[in-house]
């Protein structure tokens, strides 16, 4: 069974993934409004794998007897200066959730909870994961200024991108 200070941290993780995919639908649509496809496409497998987050806490609270309880979803921006603005804003978020977890490790630490802390291992690297994959777009969208033939091809590359719905399934 989970401690309440574990119990609660979780219960609030839940809230802030499917923020996270709120925010990336957001962006999607901002992105497909522009007629940018491919980076839509990209921003909405984003949506997909947050709300895939979000059920691994809401399974395993369950598989610890815990509750889930679920609470309002936080408002998300609609509208962006540019794609680059776009990408800061999801490396700031990216950046956001890595504190999440890192406090969600020092909770479970404290708890005294190695199951839970063995859990989040799962999350840690996701992040740096996350993270770096952000990073490296908005390398690129920095190298071309955010303009030009350089959108054309990054947008036609991230239309490629789909969604792994087996990542980290055990």
């Amino acid at each position: 069974m989970l401690k309440d200070t574990v119990l609660k941290a979780f219960n609030e993780q839940i809230n802030a993934e499917i923020h996270s995919a709120y925010l990336y639908l957001s962006m999607s649509a901002w992105f497909q409004s522009k007629g940018l496809a491919g980076f839509a496409n990209w921003m909405k497998v984003q949506y997909q794998e947050e709300l895939t987050h979000a059920m691994k806490f809401f399974d395993y609270i369950h598989e610890r007897n815990g509750r889930v309880i679920l609470q309002p979803i936080a408002g998300v921006p609609a509208d962006f200066e540019g794609i680059i603005d776009a990408f800061e804003k999801a490396l700031a978020h990216e950046q956001k959730v890595t504190a999440l977890i890192n406090n969600l490790v020092d909770v479970s630490i404290a708890a005294g909870d190695h199951a839970s802390q063995s859990f989040l291992n799962w999350f840690v690297d996701e992040q740096v994961e996350e993270e770096a994959n952000v990073i490296a777009i908005l390398d690129n969208l920095r190298l071309i200024n955010g303009q030009g033939n350089g959108i054309f091809m990054m947008n036609r590359e991230l239309a490629g991108r789909s969604a792994d719905m087996t990542a980290g399934a055990e």
